[in-house]
């Protein structure tokens, strides 16, 4: 038997698929389903406001002939897309097969609920004569640029959102928890100056809140201005309306979007590349601490917990390999190819309209799923692990020549107050510790040598690696 012939079908993405548990708050605002949900309720608003008018013509129907829709009438009509569901699905589909045009099939599927609207509101009703406003003066790009708008906007804010923000948090609360834990450094892979386990958690998490600020500052723009943005139909039609009236109304308080006045048949995608670049860095940054993480993990620094029953491997049962930091990573370079993609594709268009953004806009889910999955792996990767406190003591106590930092610099101080004895500092000490192992009693010895006033010479023995941390504890509580 053919894969492709078992029903349901079977997931080709494995976000549908193996991690379809970890991805689908997403399907609520992203999949094909909630696109068409979303288009819907702006076909349906669009309606009710040319019906009902509002604050600024007062509140009259903006079409001559239109009487004002009743409450019923209007709950009638949000009605339709809050019951779209598996049986619309099924239904919407049939009419895009006839139709081959997603958001006419849309305005048909509406067209038969007001077809069937008596059964419900009683014979009065109008709403089957007034099928012609549905969709009145509008392109496809008007429905679409606003119904994305929104789809993205609630998954960046019900969803991504609070699960990057959940990762910030739970960083900053370790970095409080190890702000005073000193560990050593390496920089070029090399011991350096120590620091401490908080403090580099905390770089970690202010990275990241800044991105999640600019993501949170995200302007999120709407268009309804006809088929190449000029309000030609809607003029030509009616020609007394301020339709750049009744455009700002529908896309700022209807909507609520930002009012993108001058487009062409699309809304121009930039708004999309600013939020998709700043996830894409975002992402970029959590790579950064999945590979760190993992490394740490290599080192001794981190300790991981396994889990109970869990495989670490298929041939050495003693290991317990950091799966979710790696599972992090390739996700969060998915995501990011997928976030690039996107954004160097939106902000093109061939004169005043391609399909090119259509396509790929329909791997928006896509992007958003890797960087999900990818964060609900960081996150699980980091409660998995812990401190090793005797491996991160260790290594400070093996690594003394990192004082040769704090020495050279206090005697280059003294130099400059005028201390005799402080001639090339900095080639004295790489001469005593470059390439040298060096212990507590021949840093001691060092100083000893060196003419420091007694204060200094007192401040430099009582350094060891463990407490030569600066402020790094006072760090922390930057956010």
């Amino acid at each position: 038997m053919k894969l492709s012939e078992i029903e349901p079908a079977l997931a080709l993405s494995p976000l549908d698929g193996r991690y379809q548990s970890q991805t689908s708050p997403l399907t609520e605002y992203l999949s094909e389903a909630a696109l068409n949900r979303e288009r819907m309720r702006v076909e349906v608003e669009w309606m009710i406001l040319l019906a009902n008018g509002f604050d600024g013509n007062g509140n009259q129907p903006i079409i001559a002939g239109v009487n004002r829709f009743s409450d019923a009438e209007q709950a009638y009509l949000r009605d339709i897309p809050e019951t779209f569901g598996k049986d619309g699905i099924v239904e919407l589909k049939g009419i895009e097969d006839v139709t081959h045009h997603d958001v006419k099939a849309v305005e048909y599927y509406i067209d038969r609920r007001l077809d069937a609207a008596a059964s419900q509101l009683g014979p009065d009703t109008e709403l089957a004569r007034l099928k012609p406003l549905v969709h009145f003066a509008c392109t496809s790009e008007d429905i679409n640029n606003l119904s994305y708008a929104r789809c993205i906007k609630d998954a960046v804010q019900h969803v991504w959102l609070p699960a990057t923000q959940e990762l910030v948090d739970y960083l900053k609360a370790k970095a409080e928890e190890f702000k005073a834990l000193p560990m050593l450094s390496l920089t070029h892979g090399q011991p350096a100056t120590p620091t401490t386990l908080g403090k580099e958690l905390a770089v970690f998490a202010y990275r990241l809140g800044r991105q999640i600020k600019h993501v949170k500052a995200q302007e999120y723009l709407g268009k309804i201005n006809g088929a190449t943005g000029t309000f030609g139909a809607h003029v030509a039609a009616l020609p007394d309306v301020d339709w750049l009236q009744v455009s700002q109304e529908f896309v700022i308080n209807r909507m609520h979007l930002t009012w993108n006045p001058l487009t062409t048949q699309i809304e121009s995608h930039d708004w999309q590349a600013e939020l998709y670049g700043s996830i894409s860095h975002l992402n970029r940054i959590a790579h950064n601490l999945a590979t760190d993480s993992w490394m740490y993990i290599s080192r001794g620094v981190f300790a991981q917990t396994p889990v109970k029953g869990a495989t670490g491997s298929s041939t050495m049962p003693h290991k317990v390999n950091p799966i979710r930091f790696e599972n992090a990573e390739a996700n969060l370079e998915l995501s990011c190819s997928f976030f690039d993609t996107l954004a160097a594709t939106l902000t093109e268009t061939r004169w005043q309209r391609d399909l090119t953004d259509s396509t790929t806009q329909r791997n928006i889910g896509s992007a958003f799923g890797y960087a999900l999955l990818a964060l609900n792996n960081l996150l699980g990767g980091l409660r998995s692990i812990h401190p090793n406190f005797a491996a991160i003591a260790q290594e400070l106590e093996h690594n003394w020549e990192v004082l040769g930092e704090p020495i050279q610099t206090a005697m280059r101080a003294a130099a400059l107050n005028g201390r005799s004895g402080m001639d090339n500092p900095y080639e004295r000490v790489k001469e005593l510790m470059r390439g040298h192992t060096i212990d507590h009693a021949a840093v001691e010895s060092f100083i000893s040598t060196i003419n420091f006033d007694e204060e200094t010479s007192q401040r430099l023995r009582q350094l060891s690696p463990e407490s030569y941390v600066g402020i790094a504890e006072r760090l922390v509580n930057f956010d």
